[in-house]
């Protein structure tokens, strides 16, 4: 059932997709939150994002603590979602402190107050934001389903991995185009 479905469309910002090699891979993303707009189901977009001086990292924080000042701030135009995936009005940005969507960030108020137990999630990187937030929520009982061309790691052979092995004990995982077709 889509009624208590949502599409995470995860780190799709402007300062991380400059690394994406996959010229298909914003087109794919592109047809996904699509679908699930026919589809009635809401698209969430999470983001990595902090305030102007970083005061939520810490120098232990081996991916975090080491950025530039001012870095995914507000002023920060790589902090952006990239525009071929743009947020319309009724969409929802979550901002997120760490990797997993959950982490520092409402996204479990927002899930709960409107019903959401089905996380469809697409992403920058497979092996980060992906695979923490798959986690974290399968800890949390959701239903998961991963769109594993949705998905985009710089290592090929660690999204195969983690796609093929590693998601599939608390997920289905699924091409876009298969999704898109019957999104549930």
């Amino acid at each position: 059932m889509t009624e208590n479905t949502a599409l995470l469309v995860m780190d799709v910002q402007q300062g991380i997709m400059n690394r994406v090699t996959d010229p298909g891979y914003l087109p794919r993303v592109v047809r996904a939150i699509d679908a699930a707009r026919r589809a009635g189901i809401p698209v969430l977009y999470v983001v990595v994002g902090f305030r102007p001086g970083h005061p939520e990292t810490t120098r232990r924080n081996r991916t975090f603590g080491a950025l530039p000042a001012g870095v995914f701030t507000p002023e920060d135009p790589g902090a952006a979602v990239h525009p071929d995936v743009e947020p319309r009005p009724g969409d929802i940005l979550i901002t997120k402190r760490r990797i997993s969507a959950f982490a520092g960030s409402d996204l479990e108020l927002v899930l709960r107050a409107r019903g959401i137990d089905h996380l469809v999630l697409a992403g920058v990187a497979t092996s980060g934001v992906v695979l923490s937030t798959l986690r974290q929520a399968a800890d949390l009982d959701y239903r998961l389903t991963v769109l594993t061309d949705g998905c985009y790691d710089p290592d090929p052979e660690v999204h195969r991995v983690l796609t093929e092995k590693v998601f599939p004990r608390q997920a289905d995982v699924v091409t876009v185009e298969k999704w898109a077709s019957a999104p549930a």
